[in-house]
């Protein structure tokens, strides 16, 4: 059971991983967070992979911090990730949403296409990847537009 407090990170995948890369990112995230340390403590780390697309790495600090260092290493690794499986972790205005039940991604303009045409309103879910404890995550990661960051930065036509 991960505390509500421990920290998360999320990085969002601009497209979705399939079976064979799924098995190995779970390898790959295991085994770094098995090890993960911060000065010369183990951290009480994990990860879970949402949708097929999101690599979020939670650590509890009730055990031992995240120092600098240490959330380095986790960026180095994602950036290994990145490189290994052709993706883009780091672009924060590649947005995702759902779409009834499909997730779909797209750039800001996309997005912003999305929204011009009507098939994004104030009340699509959209992802907030920039919740920073496990709490959050389960209350406020997928929320509608309305209630997120992106309804201060994306001009909708009607506001409620």
């Amino acid at each position: 059971m991960i505390n509500d407090g421990a920290r998360v990170w999320i990085y969002q995948s601009n497209r979705v991983f399939n079976n064979k890369e799924l098995d190995s990112l779970n390898q790959i995230l295991n085994d770094f967070t098995q090890t993960w340390t911060a000065h010369n403590q183990q951290l009480k780390a994990g990860f879970e992979i949402e949708y097929n697309r999101f690599i979020i790495l939670n650590v509890d600090e009730q055990q031992a911090g995240a120092s600098g260092c240490s959330i380095d290493k986790s960026v180095h690794l994602i950036q290994e990730i990145e490189k290994q499986f052709n993706v883009n972790l780091f672009d924060r205005f590649h947005i995702a949403w759902k779409e009834n039940e499909n997730i779909i991604s797209g750039n800001r303009d996309e997005f912003e296409h999305q929204i011009k045409i009507g098939n994004i309103n104030q009340e699509t879910i959209v992802f907030n990847n920039l919740v920073s404890n496990y709490a959050q995550l389960r209350t406020n990661w997928e929320i509608p537009l309305k209630h997120s960051w992106h309804s201060k930065v994306f001009k909708l036509e009607s506001v409620l």
